[in-house]
């Protein structure tokens, strides 16, 4: 095996390894779901074909990381539900035509009024949640290049928050499995149905949330 094939193959290996990772997360997430949250289960919308996927890359023009591709094969987004920004940080997972949208709209953008030295949105930032369903004014993106996943909102925040997509649905899957071990949110359910991360700022979400106690 000369040297190219040996990085050919290390580059697979990889992709399964992140792909692998991020499946086993979100599964240990939608375990927790079909138990205890049946209310947001059913807003998540169905997992994405292999065609659309690549339909998606070729429309933006990046390449999409294999743990992404991975999520978006379990779920593509969810639907427009008041309860349906349910990812850690209340964030919602984006539909396909809201990520090409965000995407092309603030690449724009930077073209527009943004420079190396003053970045609006990079080439290979790819959104993938967003506040709800519908308003994507701020949510968190996936660097295709780094790995990693930032915050933004349209103040122009850009500020890294995870180390990766991985990393991500693991805390969350953390912090359903075992609320009593961890600090800071906690998951909670609204009207026996939702999950939602709290407690809730918003008092009638906060009179109708119950937090949740594992066991």
């Amino acid at each position: 095996m000369d040297e190219q094939e040996l990085r050919v193959l290390l580059g697979a290996q990889r992709a399964a390894a992140e792909a692998r990772q991020v499946t086993d997360a979100w599964r240990r997430i939608e375990a927790w779901l079909e138990a205890h949250a049946p209310g947001t289960l059913a807003a998540l919308r169905p997992g994405a074909l292999v065609t659309e996927v690549a339909a998606l890359q070729e429309r933006i023009g990046v390449r999409i990381p294999p743990g992404l591709k991975a999520l978006w094969r379990e779920h593509a987004g969810v639907h427009d539900l008041p309860w349906a920004a349910f990812l850690l940080g209340d964030w919602a997972l984006m539909d396909f035509e809201s990520v090409a949208e965000v995407y092309e709209r603030m690449r724009d953008f930077h073209r527009r009024d943004g420079s190396e030295e003053c970045v609006i949105w990079r080439a290979a930032w790819i959104p993938v949640c967003s506040f709800t369903a519908r308003d994507h004014t701020s949510g968190l993106f996936l660097d295709a290049e780094t790995g990693r996943m930032h915050h933004w909102d349209r103040y122009g925040d850009r500020t890294p928050r995870y180390e990766s997509l991985t990393t991500y649905l693991e805390e969350m899957a953390d912090r359903l499995e075992a609320p009593s071990l961890m600090t800071g949110e906690r998951p909670g359910l609204l009207d026996l149905r939702a999950l939602v991360w709290g407690p809730p700022s918003d008092a009638g979400r906060a009179a109708a949330w119950e937090p949740f106690s594992e066991g």
